[in-house]
């Protein structure tokens, strides 16, 4: 499976509609982006299950603002709609691997109770 761009139209409907979804904030004239692009589709293609969307910080200044990047590449994991993972940084091909099983390995009922438990 390809990875899917993500603009400030499409980004929520994506998050939520899917199970789990990994975001990489880019922009062309980064180096360390560009090292990282590959690494991305790879764990896109071997994981067909996850969606792998980007999004190019330089086309879409209003939805980087919006998730504070400040940083790149940031990589954010979703998992049914809610922040589980934040971190700039390119990451190497077995640490993007361990960053998807660990999100795919998570108590979401658990991740839920902490949350609510912060909030009060």
């Amino acid at each position: 499976m390809a990875t899917t761009e993500l603009t400030a139209q499409t980004i929520d409907e994506t998050i939520k509609g899917n199970d789990i979804v990994l975001i990489d904030f880019w922009a062309e004239w980064c180096g360390p982006c560009k090292r990282f692009a590959p690494v991305f589709e790879a764990s896109a293609e071997s994981n067909p299950d996850v969606v792998h969307a980007k999004v190019d910080t330089e086309a879409e200044g209003q939805l980087a603002a919006e998730f504070q990047i400040t940083s790149i590449p940031t990589l954010m994991a979703f998992r049914e709609g809610i922040l589980v993972y934040n971190q700039a940084g390119a990451l190497p091909s077995q640490a993007l691997a361990q960053v998807v099983d660990a999100v795919r390995g998570l108590d979401m009922d658990d991740v839920r109770k902490q949350i609510a438990e912060q909030q009060s």
